[in-house]
């Protein structure tokens, strides 16, 4: 049993059904991303190839080797993009604005490169460099690109904007400014 003096924390706010939708949202789109970086780290033959390309003088062990240590470190990178996703989307779900803000500047990048992927291929633009872009990779990010915008969309929504305001501190006042004002 607690002493009079202990502190009792205040119980934390229950998110909005449409804010807990947005939270698992962001994670499925992490989820999907992993996915899309694990498509692209499977092709082995890729990588070598494009490995080759940038240095023609590595031999074969060499080349499987960089591919291993790339393949490796991928995974390390998709594991931890998947955890700093599923931190931020349970910070933002526990009220906390600068997390929501976050996860609508990630979010907003993405979205944004995704578009401009989708018009350079659709434009041929890849094509007349040289570069190729998978239908798969291309599905990934669209299906990545909904989910994102949809997750942001139900954060700034008028019925759930107020969760985030009252979240704040209610026992704190701004503080004065030096002269009085």
């Amino acid at each position: 049993m607690p002493g009079p003096r202990a502190k009792q924390t205040p119980p934390k706010p229950t998110p909005p059904k449409l804010i807990d939708l947005a939270r698992w949202l962001f994670i499925l789109s992490a989820v999907v991303g992993m996915g899309r970086f694990m498509v692209q780290l499977s092709d082995r033959e890729m990588l070598i190839g494009e490995l080759r390309a940038q240095q023609p003088t590595l031999g074969q062990d060499e080349l499987d080797a960089a591919a291993t240590g790339g393949i490796v470190f991928g995974l390390l990178m998709a594991v931890a993009l998947l955890l700093v996703y599923t931190l931020l989307a349970n910070r933002m779900a526990s009220a906390r604005n600068w997390a929501r803000i976050v996860l609508t500047v990630l979010a907003g990048a993405g979205i944004f490169f995704g578009l401009l992927r989708l018009i350079a291929v659709g434009s041929g633009f890849t094509e007349a460099f040289g570069l190729v872009v998978s239908p798969v990779d291309l599905v990934f990010g669209g299906i990545t690109m909904i989910i994102d915008g949809v997750a942001v969309v139900l954060m700034y929504l008028p019925s759930v904007s107020g969760y985030f305001r009252s979240a704040r501190p209610v026992g704190v006042h701004p503080p004065q400014p030096a002269n009085g004002f």
